[in-house]
């Protein structure tokens, strides 16, 4: 067998290590590595409650509105006011999140993935006057290709005048994720890491001025998405078809539930589904962590995060990666937004199903086609769509001058957890508090689950089984590998961080990057 090994793999948050054993073609191993340590829970430990919520958005600058919201119930739950924010609280809640998934699923599609998929070269024959498209020429022309680099050759099958229009919707994602942190820093104050989401609602006054600017950006997003981001995804479904085929992962999907709405219902739906498309529902005692293929102690291993521990241990003989293995009642789910609309699809949402159904006809495909790579592309488009449509009818339910907030005192002794959706899956933190200080903080994104190592039995995680059986056409370019990858949208900044806090050295570990 022959080793291929990608390391880093790069436009992907952060870098991961990724290793695959090929024999005659076919992938018949792999293995997802994160090559850092993540810390934060070992921060948190000893400082007062409400400063989780400021720091665990430090986790990831790309989506640190899901730490602040994960965070944010995690500690309502705590306090006991869970269930009693404010309806402008909770619907500015809703609009700080939505921009952040706004932002996320824009930089994926065209900033990350799609560069395995257009040809940016053929831009060096465009002869027209777009002023972004002759900057591009220009660059190329120097023989710069960055940042549309690394990447791979031999299987660009997009004509050039498709590949040139591509490349211009790929400046134009910059304009749309700029709009999308603007619409972020309205009732959030600023982006990254916004102030405005806190344990009892948001910091923000509803006024009609912030109403009206949100409205208009969000309009403008929701244009972009309908007649560029959504088309663009379905015109690569179309030439790279087989990739309905590729990918496949778990089969099994998993969703927290996010977005609450009035009445205690949630926009995207909690649940479960597997390829057999029936849904059961979701309960939080029955996440666990395994440490086997991890450099951590096995004293943290098997356990639910809210008795869990983090204790490194580099070099531990047999594990490969810091990050953990999250399982739910001992077996392998994916997360994401093939999760969410997947959950929502079988729960009967009409919206979801018209939506999924007419890309499923479209391509003549069955429901079971979505556990894909481009299944998880078209998932994250429909998601990018539910979330805008939804924001705009939010924003509008706002009420000028009502409270936003909720008084809630910290208490000495408490427990508590957030559950709720990121733009890469469900997330969870979870605390415990003594003598009024953290004594356990612990989170499991969503990106621990989907690039986490085999587990106590030897269960690969999702993406790693997603690899396996896979076809490699050519070994020199593999691009049936990052593809994959890429597709689950891999968060690694938010799953592994090196943390020297105290100036002491945790650990020395060869990753061979």
């Amino acid at each position: 067998m022959k080793k291929i090994t990608v390391d880093p793999l790069t436009r992907i948050e952060g870098h991961m290590k990724v290793e695959v054993m090929v024999d005659n073609g076919e992938i018949k191993e792999a293995s997802s590595t994160g090559t850092l340590f993540r810390g934060f829970e070992i921060i948190l430990k000893g400082r007062h409650p409400l400063d989780a919520n400021r720091l665990t958005q430090r986790i990831c600058g790309v989506c640190p509105a899901s730490h602040s919201t994960a965070s944010a119930l995690c500690l309502d739950d705590a306090f006991g006011i869970g269930g009693k924010i404010t309806d402008n609280g909770r619907i500015i809640r809703n609009l700080i999140l939505g921009s952040n998934f706004l932002q996320s699923h824009i930089l994926h599609f065209y900033h990350l993935a799609a560069l395995d998929y257009v040809d940016v070269t053929s831009v060096a024959k465009y002869k027209g006057d777009d002023p972004s498209l002759k900057s591009i020429n220009d660059f190329i022309a120097r023989g710069q290709l960055f940042p549309f680099v690394p990447r791979y050759e031999g299987d660009y099958r997009f004509k050039e005048e498709e590949n040139i229009e591509l490349v211009d919707h790929y400046v134009r994602a910059l304009g749309m994720r700029m709009k999308a942190h603007e619409l972020l820093a309205i009732f959030g104050g600023k982006m990254p890491h916004n102030v405005g989401t806190i344990a009892g609602g948001v910091t923000s006054k509803v006024t009609t001025d912030k109403i009206v600017n949100f409205l208009w950006r969000a309009k403008e997003i929701k244009e972009f998405v309908d007649n560029i981001y959504i088309p663009d995804v379905l015109k690569a479904a179309e030439v790279y078809s087989d990739y309905f085929t590729i990918g496949s992962g778990c089969g099994n999907l998993l969703a927290y539930g996010g977005f609450e709405q009035e009445g205690n219902e949630m926009l995207f739906k909690p649940g479960m589904v597997s390829t057999d498309l029936k849904k059961g529902n979701v309960d939080a005692l029955k996440i666990t962590e395994d440490v086997k293929s991890s450099w951590y102690a096995d004293a943290s291993t098997h356990k639910n995060p809210a008795e869990g521990e983090t204790i490194p241990e580099p070099g531990k003989k047999g594990a490969y990666s810091f990050l953990k293995s999250p399982r739910y009642d001992g077996k392998v789910y994916e997360l994401g937004p093939l999760a969410r609309i997947a959950v929502n699809y079988v729960s009967g949402d009409e919206k979801v199903k018209t939506l999924v159904d007419s890309v499923l006809k479209k391509f003549k495909a069955g429901p079971d086609k979505l556990f894909s790579v481009l299944g998880r592309h078209a998932a994250r488009a429909i998601d990018a769509k539910i979330v805008v449509d939804a924001m705009i009818e939010w924003v509008q339910q706002l009420k000028p001058g009502e409270p936003s907030y909720t008084q809630c005192d910290v208490p000495d002794e408490a427990s508590g957890i957030g559950l709720t959706e990121a733009p890469r899956g469900a997330l969870g933190h979870w605390i415990t508090i003594k003598g009024g200080k953290i004594d356990r903080y612990q989170v499991i994104t969503p990106t621990a689950w989907n690039a986490s190592p085999k587990d106590d039995n030897d269960q690969p995680g999702p993406i790693e089984q997603a690899l396996i059986g896979t076809k490699i056409k050519d070994e020199d370019n593999p691009f049936e590998i990052v593809r994959i990858v890429r597709s689950f949208d891999p968060c690694l900044a938010c799953s592994v961080h090196l943390v020297d806090y105290k100036g002491n050295e945790i650990g020395v570990v060869d990753a061979g990057c």
